[in-house]
């Protein structure tokens, strides 16, 4: 059983792996991405996010197609699916192909995502899935630094679809592992699915962020604000549904449960108080202070190594001392190096951005493992999948908007069109234009130190309700 526990848990962490790789490596890839298909520069956020809300739409629902078919079954064939996404990715002749191709791409990596964690629940006891999800970190923080050196290298020495075949030889052997190592042990649970959900969902979250990606890229018209309250209406909508559907996919029974709400915002707004801030520190690096992707790239390794080594101790700490003091203190680490990047300047020293992402990178590690063993730990057995999926949707909300957050941020200090050229990586700034767009980044830092502030409280809440439970 350890044995098979060990390979399980290896499995597990490929899958985490080849998604963190992902999710750096395209960011460095954009600019020759742009250049090659020759593409607009809001169809090129588009690369990014039509993947991240394809995760966020449809975690749950994938989550509960693993309570009732099996959640390694789903878990096996989110690897097969990932690697023909990636694979037709590489082969992209245009926008419109790149961004469907990565829609079919975001579809596996929500089976792996929304199943994983259902699967370690499965694999260890409660007292040990701590450190199992610390070992998880590890993995999520591994393919950030593979993919942090590898987009940097291939961008700058090879060819951007390289970043995505890389994947086909990794999901390969992940998929022929998984087939041999995993089984199904949990109940089945029939439960239907959340169609309008599913739909008043994506459709909500697709016009709000449509309308945010309009208003970074030119100013205010009525077209924006028609999309913006068409996505709030759609997203009221939603909450209609949820209550009167039987298997809704966000189960709201759920909240009722002492540990779980908190949990759950705080991981929403660790997320969007977070996820940007690669996307603004390479802004910086290669805007202001003019570095070539692969410099930026080596630049902000440190933070990676470091923070895939503290992740499984981390998660240890979670085991002994319960997830909210580890949880409550990694997201204090990350409001600390939220501040020390917004001290990065024009010409000073470069040390507050490996610095802050070194934080940052400890500050997840510690947050990441405490916080899903906490909202596992409280979840009814059979249903590991559905709160595995809210638990990934949460997150992936605050991802989604911390993106769009970001690119609103960089367009209210300089002309919009410029932000997003310095964004891709395609121009660089010199002169009172770089102090001016540096200082609106550091005041980004600020308000999203406020957000991780507020994650940070409501971790800690979630102690009292768990001493009042």
């Amino acid at each position: 059983m350890s044995e098979r526990r060990t390979l399980g848990m290896l499995v597990v962490m490929i899958g985490v792996l080849v998604a963190a790789v992902d999710g750096t490596i395209v960011v460095l890839a954009l600019p020759a991405i742009e250049a090659d298909l020759g593409i607009s520069l809001s169809a090129v956020t588009w690369v990014v996010i039509s993947y991240l809300l394809v995760v966020t739409v449809l975690a749950t629902q994938l989550g509960r197609l693993g309570d009732v078919f099996g959640r390694v079954r789903m878990y096996q064939a989110g690897f097969a699916v990932f690697v023909l996404g990636s694979v037709l990715c590489a082969l992209s002749w245009d926008a419109a192909s790149l961004i469907g191709f990565r829609v079919l791409q975001g579809i596996g990596a929500a089976l792996i995502a929304a199943n994983s964690g259902a699967i370690i629940a499965e694999l260890y006891p409660p007292a040990e899935r701590g450190r199992a999800y610390g070992f998880n970190a590890f993995g999520f923080s591994l393919g950030s630094v593979v993919g942090v050196l590898l987009g940097g290298v291939i961008v700058t020495y090879v060819s951007w679809r390289w970043i995505f075949w890389i994947n086909l030889p990794i999901g390969v052997v992940a998929l022929v592992l998984a087939l041999r190592v995993l089984r199904d042990r949990g109940e089945r649970t029939r439960r239907r699915l959340d169609l309008a959900g599913m739909a008043t969902l994506g459709a909500g979250l697709f016009f709000v962020l449509w309308a945010m990606t309009e208003l970074a890229a030119e100013p205010v018209n009525g077209r924006q604000l028609a999309f913006l309250a068409i996505g709030v209406a759609l997203l009221v909508a939603f909450v209609v549904v949820e209550r009167r559907h039987p298997d809704p996919t966000v189960d709201l029974s759920l909240f009722r449960i002492p540990a779980v709400t908190p949990s759950l915002l705080a991981s929403l707004l660790q997320g969007l108080g977070s996820f940007a801030v690669l996307f603004l520190v390479i802004m910086y690096l290669q805007g202001p202070r003019g570095l070539s992707p692969i410099d930026a790239s080596l630049l902000l390794l440190p933070g990676y190594v470091v923070g895939a080594a503290v992740g499984p101790y981390a998660g240890r700490l979670a085991d002994r001392l319960g997830p909210v003091l580890p949880a409550t203190a990694g997201l204090g680490l990350s409001v600390a190096a939220l501040l020390i990047f917004a001290r990065m300047t024009v010409t000073g020293s470069l040390w507050p951005a490996v610095a802050g992402n070194v934080v940052l990178m400890i500050g997840g590690s510690f947050f990441y493992p405490a916080n899903s063993s906490a909202v596992m730990k409280a979840a009814p057995p059979d249903r590991l999948g559905i709160a595995s999926g809210v638990l990934r949707t949460f997150a992936s909300v605050g991802m989604v908007f911390s993106f769009t957050t970001a690119m609103l941020v960089a367009a209210h200090s300089i002309p919009r069109s410029t932000a997003f050229a310095v964004f891709v990586g395609t121009t660089s700034l010199h002169g009172p234009l770089a102090t001016a767009f540096t200082e609106g980044l550091s005041a980004a830092f600020y308000a999203m130190t406020g957000i991780m502030a507020l994650a940070a409280v409501f971790s800690a809440l979630r102690g009292r309700r768990l001493a009042r439970a």
